[in-house]
Formats: structure tokens, C-alpha cells, sequence
């Protein structure tokens, strides 16, 4: 019987955490430290994608043995990356350079494993907000669910009544994209089975 190598979630953020729950997945969590600040000229994509390979080989790095999950999510408007509020002002200040505009949502994976190979990706999602004022932003801002969310949202929570049509996947604005996490496992060698990964040939992963 092959044993599996265990499933580390290289991530505190509990939306992560709740969609590797919602896949069935048995997983522990230990956070990455690396900081998360946009290096010159860096773009969206590239910078979500840097920082998810970073953060997964900071934690394999303790645990070789491990499948090593990592994400980093990032709100992007007329080009400009759009990160955790610092605090509620700025919250504000984001929440109404969204609103009536449509903006893209770019998360990144990474998943390291035991080998020592690391394999990542990104995926992309168009968010519209509708139209409101800074009374709905300073009461949003003020129950404290922007704080520590990329644009200052959460389209899961409170933050899903600015919210007036999605374009693309809904867990890529959540901050784990399901089909790129699957895509990513079948590469390193790994079938998700409602449940269950289980191992595949390594000539057959993609």
C-alpha cells in the first residue's frame, strides 16, 4: 500500500483552508512568513506567482517529506496592484476606487514536493462592483473583514454585497483556484478523487 505524503497548507488565511476542507482533503496549516511587498516593475501575474513559490519552499523547506501548498492573491485596477489595506482609511480609500469599476482578481499557486520539484501557476477573474458611496464603505471597512484581504474584500463574507457579476472561476477571487490546484497535483504525479489524492504514473501526469 503506498502512503501518501502528508498535505501542508502553507497559509493562516481559513478561506484557503476552508476549500482544501470543502475537497476533503486532510491537511495541517503552517503559515508562511515571507513578506509580501511588489518588487520594480514586477507585474500582477509574475508577482502572485513569485511570492506562492516562495512561500512553498519556505515551509518545504522544514518538511521534505510533505506536499507543500502555497497562494498569494492580489487585486488588480487599471494595472495597479492592490494589497492588504493598512488600515481602515486605506480599507476606504480602496473600496472606493472599486466601486461601479470592474477589476481583476490574480491568484497565484505553488506546490512543492517531497522530489524537490516545485510547480506553480496563476488564474485570473474579473470582479464588478456595483455603485456605492464612503457610507457603505466606512461601515464595510468598520466590521473589520477588509483588513487583512487583498483590494480590501471578501467576496465570500460581508464583502459579497459590493459585489455585482464575477467573470471566471469564484475560488480564485477566494484565493485558492480548485481547477489550477488539481492541474498542478496531476503534474507532481498526484489524482484528486472526490476525497482522496491518490498516486498516478509519473510518464501520465501533466
Amino acid at each position: 500500500m503506498t502512503i501518501l505524503p502528508s498535505l501542508i497548507l502553507a497559509s493562516a488565511s481559513p478561506r484557503r483552508a476552508n476549500l482544501l476542507t470543502q475537497l476533503g482533503l486532510e491537511f495541517r496549516i503552517e503559515p508562511s512568513h515571507m513578506p509580501e511587498e511588489v518588487l520594480p516593475g514586477e507585474r500582477p501575474e509574475g508577482h502572485a506567482e513569485r511570492l506562492s513559490r516562495e512561500k512553498a519552499l519556505e515551509v518545504w523547506a522544514g518538511n521534505r517529506t510533505s506536499l507543500v501548498v502555497a497562494g498569494d492573491t492580489v487585486v488588480v485596477l487599471d494595472g495597479e496592484i492592490l494589497g492588504k489595506p493598512s488600515d481602515q482609511e486605506d480599507a476606504e480609500t480602496m473600496l472606493l476606487a472599486l466601486s461601479g469599476r470592474t477589476h481583476i482578481v490574480v491568484s497565484g499557486l505553488a506546490l512543492a514536493i517531497p522530489e524537490g520539484e516545485l510547480y506553480s501557476g496563476t488564474e485570473s477573474t474579473e470582479v464588478t462592483f456595483r455603485h456605492f458611496g464612503l457610507d457603505e464603505a466606512r461601515a464595510y471597512a468598520a466590521t473589520g473583514e477588509p483588513m487583512d484581504k487583498a483590494g480590501a474584500y471578501g467576496i465570500q463574507g460581508l464583502g459579497s454585497a459590493l459585489v455585482s457579476g464575477i467573470r471566471g472561476d469564484y475560488h480564485t477571487v477566494v484565493g485558492l483556484p480548485v481547477p489550477l490546484l488539481l492541474q498542478l497535483l496531476r503534474r507532481a504525479g498526484y489524482w484528486y478523487e472526490f476525497g482522496v489524492l491518490k498516486p498516478i504514473p509519473q510518464e501520465a501526469a501533466k
